[in-house]
């Protein structure tokens, strides 16, 4: 996202990906114009919320007449460089990593998977899902200086070292699918995305939060 919009609040942040694949699909069918109402309806997320997210960008729609589609995609696009190619690495080809290179971002033409690493010698040299497995070990000897983003998948003792070797290999951003939290310098952003905790979560939830 540009530096001039990373002032929108990280709630509205996370949400515009949503909005641009329900907006993409829009396109697709044809349809023309859409209410924050619909788009509450499809999307299950309050229309007040969503004018309020659509109001940090300015006006994009008028009350009473809707959203233009086109004009939102393309606004969208350009707002979450869609046109722009990001590279990722995966990093643990176990189960779920696997999982992750057979659907590489299969939904989005700009985030492409590019390498996978692992220390399983009868991985290294293979292919999953077009992407290359490459030695771990020799990370640094690999092509990824284009690339800023990495997702972790591996087991949870390893997940603060390898961070730490991604971190002096140039990673920005990762994606940490392990339970660890780890510990990385200021500048690092890391998302964390903890399947058993989500899983409680929503356990808990059903049992107390009834709909």
């Amino acid at each position: 996202m540009k530096s001039d919009q990373l002032k929108i609040p990280q709630a509205t942040a996370k949400r515009l990906p949503l909005y641009y694949r329900f907006l993409e699909n829009l396109h697709t069918s044809g349809k023309q114009r859409v209410s924050s109402t619909e788009l509450s309806q499809a999307l299950k997320v309050d229309s007040a919320t969503i004018r309020r997210d659509f109001s940090y960008f300015g006006a994009l729609g008028k009350k009473g007449y809707g959203y233009n589609v086109q004009y939102l995609l393309s606004f969208f696009r350009d707002t979450l460089d869609q046109d722009e190619r990001t590279n990722v690495i995966l990093v643990g080809v176990g189960n779920l990593g696997t999982a992750l290179l057979q659907y590489n971002f299969s939904k989005n033409n700009s985030t492409v998977m590019t390498h996978a690493f692992d220390v399983d010698e009868k991985k290294i040299g293979t292919t999953i899902g077009e992407v290359p497995i490459y030695d771990w070990n020799k990370l640094d000897e690999t092509g990824i200086k284009d690339t800023s983003i990495a997702v972790l998948t591996v087991p949870a003792s390893q997940a603060q070292s390898s961070a730490d070797k991604l971190v002096e290999a140039g990673i920005s951003g990762i994606l940490n699918f392990t339970p660890v939290r780890l510990s990385v310098p200021e500048h690092i952003r890391v998302h964390h995305i903890d399947l058993a905790i989500e899983l409680q979560a929503l356990v808990y939830f059903l049992k107390h939060y009834p709909l």
